[in-house]
């Protein structure tokens, strides 16, 4: 893999300096496309007679971000920067720089004018906005790219990588190049469909959701409802959840076990939301360590759900002793009297506290651990 990576590295000069240097045309697809199966990256197209001449607006499923480059190595077509600032980086990854840094309006608007010239080449757009792998589902279309013309054609793509998986989340194009260029190879597969009119008052909205219907009817995949702003909190999750401490091993003491510090003072809001959600459920559970409170928080974002996982033994923890929880906040006077009240009244089958020793009877153990769970249950009622 690193003799490829450093071979093609020279190679891959060499094919950007002739696509630089030829004009577009049919050679230079093919003089590249060829130089481009050096490099490990195979295009594979499926009925391009479907492949509508008149058609001035492209429609793809976003997988990687050299997407637009493999369509172009099909058909001459143009994709607007979108993400990041014009200049040599945007230009040689390939993208066209319309000069508009205002709205999306501004932006349907530039696209309409371009699209207006027959001379220009057609658009290329991915309505998801993000990259996935292209094997769960497509995140939900944009609207703005079915406002510029009222008929464009659907493009499916796939991408297969051996022994490495394509797309990885939160990757910059840069380390997918790097990986392109390790591997044996990676084949891209595009298939055209029909071309899709706009039907008789239909929304743009509507629009899009039948396009994107339609593509993942040929991907074999779901049409979800996530877009591309969900994807990028969950992956601002991920991020805050790696880095809290986790639940230390068993062999760990009990004093080593690293604590959130106390003060709020330069925290996020996220993590200021975070901490005030933990404090309630520590309030119900305060045998539960607070480390382990706030990671379930962070991927249930739910205190009901978190106190559910924690009671029903979903989410493994060390209790902590009685000297570890003094530091918390106590419960108020109206929440110790309604546990009191709870521990009296006829829903607990045993007003009496749990045995400390090992029942010998699984009975025995079972019915303790239910009655503590109901009262537990109760109290955080």
């Amino acid at each position: 893999g690193l003799c490829l990576l450093v071979l093609r590295l020279f190679i891959g000069v060499h094919v950007f300096l002739v696509s630089c240097a030829l004009p577009d045309s049919v050679l230079r697809r093919f003089i590249v496309r060829v130089m481009c199966s050096v490099l490990g990256l195979f295009v594979r197209q499926s009925d391009p007679r479907l492949r509508d001449v008149n058609v001035r607006v492209y429609i793809a499923n976003h997988v990687t971000q050299f997407d637009h480059n493999v369509i172009n190595l099909l058909t001459s077509c143009n994709t607007p920067a979108l993400n990041g600032a014009p200049g040599f980086i945007c230009w040689s990854r390939g993208f066209m720089e319309l000069g508009v840094a205002g709205s999306r309006a501004e932006l349907v608007d530039s696209l309409k004018v371009y699209s207006s010239h027959r001379g220009n080449p057609p658009l290329l757009l991915f309505p998801e906005e993000a990259a996935t792998n292209g094997r769960a589902g497509l995140l939900r279309f944009s609207s703005w790219p079915f406002s510029i013309l009222d008929v464009v054609q659907p493009v499916a793509l796939q991408v297969q990588r051996p022994l490495i998986t394509v797309s990885v989340a939160d990757s910059s194009w840069i380390t997918e190049l790097l990986w392109t260029f390790f591997v044996p190879f990676t084949v891209y597969q595009v298939r055209w469909m029909p071309s899709v009119p706009r039907r008789a008052e239909e929304l743009s909205e509507d629009f899009a959701l039948r396009v994107q219907e339609l593509l993942a009817m040929e991907l074999g995949v779901v049409s979800t409802r996530l877009t591309a702003a969900d994807k990028t909190e969950h992956m601002k999750r991920l991020r805050h959840t790696s880095l809290l401490p986790f639940a230390p091993a068993s062999s760990q003491p009990l004093a080593a076990r690293p604590r959130m510090p106390s003060s709020l003072t330069g925290v996020a809001p996220e993590d200021v939301r975070i901490t005030a959600m933990a404090q309630r459920v520590k309030e119900v559970l305060p045998h539960v360590p607070l480390e382990v409170i706030r990671i379930d928080l962070a991927q249930t974002n739910c205190v009901d759900t978190t106190i559910a996982n924690l009671l029903e033994g979903r989410v493994p923890f060390f209790p902590e002793s009685k000297e570890a929880g003094t530091d918390l906040p106590a419960p108020s006077t109206s929440q110790a009297a309604a546990a009191s009240g709870i521990q009296g009244s006829g829903a607990v089958p045993s007003s009496k506290p749990a045995t400390k020793q090992f029942a010998k009877s699984p009975e025995q153990r079972h019915l303790s651990l239910q009655e503590r769970k109901r009262a537990l249950y109760d109290y955080a009622k």
